[in-house]
């Protein structure tokens, strides 16, 4: 009998969790690791190697075959262009304090799109080959240009057989046309509700009459229910809020889920905020507002999640699940999506546009006029995956994590750093240990907030095998 490599880590003080390249995973114990390590396993241990999908005893059997199947359905696998990011201006009637994307002044001139432009995008997204697309428009502020925003959805619902639209707004100042415009069913809203009122004053609106105008309008926009706003805070790691005041100000709005994200490594807030070294503050504080959300949902008729973590555990307990294009494997960028900028200029992320802006590197991918030239970003995608690295095939996460190579070029200058010294790493070996660490608990608390979050009606104990 052949077994698959194993690759282990310590949970608590006696256990150990093991897994194997495609993701499959069992809790164990020192003597069962002491045994596999020095070829002394009983037939016991074989038993359940082979029965739980660790093992095979030929590469022709079904054991094998489901082992390449589960394998190959963790890995991504770039389809059509069919997510789009515009911007059609970097202008915008906010300064927040941590922006990222280096906005300028509402009324500075030279950083919109102008007809030229906005027709070139428009013939390049007649000449995409996908069926149905996703819009996003960015700024900047882009209900600024609601005369764009109207000319491109016009275009994309009579040319595509489905068209979705998203609107990243502050919903600052909103007229009665972007309202309407906003009103449309395949048309949904992004917004930034800081993590408390104080806050969101202190770095956003700056005012006490402007924060009122914004929270009336986030009212407004939920009004109809919030499933078509989504809102996303940004947390400053020297103001750490309450979880619990976090997690009432956006259950008061209907949201059910919140994307914690710390101030990013780009634009203006790398020079005003501390976006380095920071992993050990961040991960301590996720896993306080992750353990407040299990005793918020243990009596809330409408429970909540914190999206990351648990997207992180879906990934965990299911393949395939590498929609969101932060965590894939490979990470493939510049082919299924890519960003148009205020200039016409294409760029494989958003944030490859921003390190671009501050002269890091510079990783523009032609223009809607001359077309899309991707020889630096196909360098770069070469690198895009963790099946390879020194570091990541001796980690039991392997399968289930991914890389970021744009964060690690804005934080570090290179993409071969040792892997665990990134903050990306860091982050996320914290997230998976939380993710197992909760999913062998024996709470009740904790496995309906789990079972909820994995997507499941409840825990099937089927999935957190233990080996003694």
């Amino acid at each position: 009998m052949n077994v698959m490599p194993l690759k282990f880590r310590p949970v608590g003080e006696q256990e150990f969790i093991f897994c194997n390249d495609a993701g499959g995973f069992f809790r164990s114990n020192g003597a069962f690791l002491e045994r596999y390590v020095h070829g002394d396993m009983t037939a016991e241990d074989r038993a359940f190697l082979k029965t739980n999908g660790h093992a095979f005893d030929n590469v022709s059997d079904l054991a094998y075959n489901a082992f390449s199947y589960r394998w190959a359905k963790r890995l991504h696998a770039p389809a059509d262009l069919d997510y789009v990011i515009l911007v059609p201006t970097l202008r915008c009637n906010l300064a927040c304090a941590y922006c990222q994307v280096s906005r300028v002044n509402e009324n500075a001139p030279g950083h919109d799109w102008d007809a030229a432009t906005l027709q070139a995008v428009l013939r390049w997204l007649d000449g995409l080959s996908t069926k149905a697309i996703k819009i996003e428009f960015q700024g900047g502020e882009p209900l600024l240009r609601l005369d764009v925003l109207q000319e491109v959805r016009d275009f994309a619902r009579q040319r595509f057989d489905k068209a979705q639209f998203v609107v990243c707004t502050n919903l600052q100042d909103v007229s009665e046309a972007a309202w309407d415009f906003l009103s449309s069913e395949d048309t949904f809203v992004s917004t930034s509700l800081d993590p408390t009122r104080a806050l969101h004053e202190r770095h956003r609106t700056s005012a006490a009459a402007a924060t009122e105008q914004f929270l009336r309008n986030l009212a407004r926009a939920t009004n109809d229910g919030p499933d078509r706003v989504s809102a996303l805070p940004t947390f400053d790691l020297d103001a750490l809020p309450d979880p619990r005041e976090v997690i009432d100000t956006y259950a008061c709005f209907g949201f059910r889920s919140i994307y914690l994200r710390p101030v990013n490594h780009q634009g203006f807030a790398r020079k005003r905020f501390r976006t380095r070294d920071i992993s050990a503050v961040w991960n301590a504080y996720v896993r306080r507002f992750v353990m407040t959300l299990v005793e918020y949902n243990a009596t809330s008729e409408r429970p909540m999640e914190e999206f990351y973590f648990s997207h992180c555990l879906r990934r965990i307990v299911r393949g395939g699940h590498d929609g969101h294009v932060d965590l894939r494997n490979p990470n493939i960028v510049g082919r299924d999506y890519v960003v148009v900028d205020h200039d016409g200029s294409f760029y494989p992320t958003d944030e490859a546009r921003m390190i671009t802006r501050l002269g890091q590197i510079d990783l523009r991918m032609g223009d809607v006029h001359t077309g899309m030239d991707c020889t630096v970003v196909d360098a770069l995608n070469a690198e895009a995956l963790n099946l390879f690295d020194p570091d990541c095939v001796h980690c039991p996460y392997q399968a289930y994590c991914g890389v970021d190579l744009i964060d690690d070029l804005s934080r570090y200058g290179r993409i071969d750093l040792p892997r665990h010294l990134t903050d990306f790493c860091q982050r996320h070996t914290a997230l998976f240990d939380l993710a197992f660490e909760l999913l062998y608990s024996d709470d009740p608390k904790v496995r309906r907030s789990i079972a909820l979050w994995s997507g499941l009606d409840e825990m099937d104990p089927e999935l957190t095998k233990v080996h003694q």
